[in-house]
């Protein structure tokens, strides 16, 4: 395929583009960490009397599945949208898909409604991702890359920081949980923004402007020379994404579990003990794939999530004195995942298929994601209601990292084509 030369953007434009995909990724983050501060509060509330300790984990396990399906859909469908019609268009679609449903969860009366607003919510959570990602990279030099991967790596981990600040001043409890959701669709108005005023991507026009052909379907992933970049795309983001969800994120429901009514805020200090760290790591993960190499950190950040993720749950415990200073280490090390990967995904596809392979490779994995949270939902009522069990056994899912980074090509010298 032959594209024109791209027209650069403007100073001005680039930083335009750099501050409404930032924005639209750390609002993205809000609503990732909303049903894990949440959730417990929602489901006592809407079970009413018969709610018991165990659909505290069962819900918890469900609301997360639903999203990550959605998400997994959403980065997909909506990725190739971006490849179609145009990065910053998709982008501001996935913003409004995301805010809307968002806020439609403060007049929710059961949870299963709210179970399928989390599905529509993952969608646009889903399809943010790939179109953000893929539009700062096309418009910002190679030089600029590392810093704007972290930049955008940080960008949900400051969104969540956000959410428990806002947790820790006004606390969610089964009597008070409804606004937070209305607030959460504040995000529409980026969103009719970035629709409206948000600048495209120069690679995206030159390549449409040369080529004049519609977007390549979505099977072309699957097939020839793209097929094993796909592969190797889905597995590096499964790996963190299922850590994450089917281990990590367990240690909020498990501190909100032993702090109880005596400590309401317990549940928003630890969120806020993890997202500084995490906010920390998705910033230092681009930075440090450019100084050691992608695939050497990417092993030994494997290395360092499998052992803190189970310190976290099997040589502590909530309100004991190490246990938040470990929370973070561990927000700091299994999140430098999310800053690597907006730097080595877009350096593995092409442009004509750059949103679409970004997206594929990191929603795909949100299916397996899916699947691995409602598999840990089991594993809960297997071990008794054991949260500390359960964590120390999903920690093991990070060491698969230092097996697969070495079946990814090399891209440390590879400019976006």
């Amino acid at each position: 395929m032959t594209a024109s030369s791209p027209i650069e953007l403007t100073r001005a434009g680039r930083y335009a583009v750099l501050a409404a995909a930032f924005l639209g990724l750390a609002f993205d983050g809000v609503e990732l960490g909303l049903m894990p501060v949440a959730s417990l509060s929602v489901t006592k509330s809407l079970l009413g009397a018969e709610y018991t300790e165990a659909d505290g984990g069962v819900w918890f396990a469900r609301f997360t599945a639903a999203l990550m399906l959605g998400a997994a859909i959403g980065g997909s469908l909506l990725g190739n949208l971006g490849d179609r019609i145009g990065r910053a268009r998709a982008m501001g679609i996935s913003i409004l898909f995301y805010s809307t449903f968002a806020g439609l969860g403060a007049l929710v009366r059961s949870c299963e409604e709210m179970l399928l607003l989390r599905f529509m919510i993952g969608l646009g959570v889903g399809g943010m991702w790939p179109n953000g990602v893929a539009l700062a990279a096309e418009c910002w030099p190679r030089a600029s890359r590392p810093t704007v991967a972290g930049i955008l790596g940080a960008g949900i981990n400051i969104g969540i920081l956000a959410l428990s600040q806002i947790g820790r001043f006004w606390p969610i409890t089964p009597d008070s949980w409804r606004w937070i959701f209305a607030m959460a669709a504040i995000p529409a108005t980026l969103g009719v923004i970035v629709l409206t005023l948000l600048p495209e991507s120069p690679k995206w026009l030159a390549m449409r402007g040369a080529a004049k052909q519609p977007a390549p379907p979505l099977r072309t992933l699957l097939q020839g020379e793209l097929l094993p970049l796909t592969l190797v795309g889905i597995l590096l983001a499964s790996i963190p994404l299922v850590g994450a969800w089917a281990g990590g994120k367990w240690m909020l429901p498990w501190a909100d579990s032993v702090a109880g009514s005596a400590a309401p805020g317990y549940k928003a200090t630890t969120l806020q003990w993890w997202s500084l760290g995490a906010t920390i790591g998705s910033f230092l993960g681009a930075p440090l794939a450019g100084w050691i190499g992608r695939r050497l950190s990417y092993f030994l950040i494997s290395v360092g999530a499998t052992a803190l993720t189970w310190a976290m749950f099997r040589l502590t415990a909530p309100l004991e004195p190490s246990f938040l200073p470990i929370v973070f280490a561990q927000g700091l090390v299994a999140t430098l995942f999310f800053g690597w990967l907006p730097l080595y995904l877009p350096e593995l596809f092409p442009t004509h298929v750059r949103a679409s392979g970004a997206g594929v490779s990191m929603n795909i994995g949100r299916f397996a994601t899916a699947g691995g949270v409602l598999a840990a939902g089991s594993l809960f009522k297997w071990f008794g209601g054991d949260y500390a069990m359960l964590g120390g056994a999903c920690a093991l899912i990070y060491a698969a990292g230092m097996l697969v980074i070495w079946l990814a090509p090399a891209t440390d010298e590879r400019g976006l084509e």
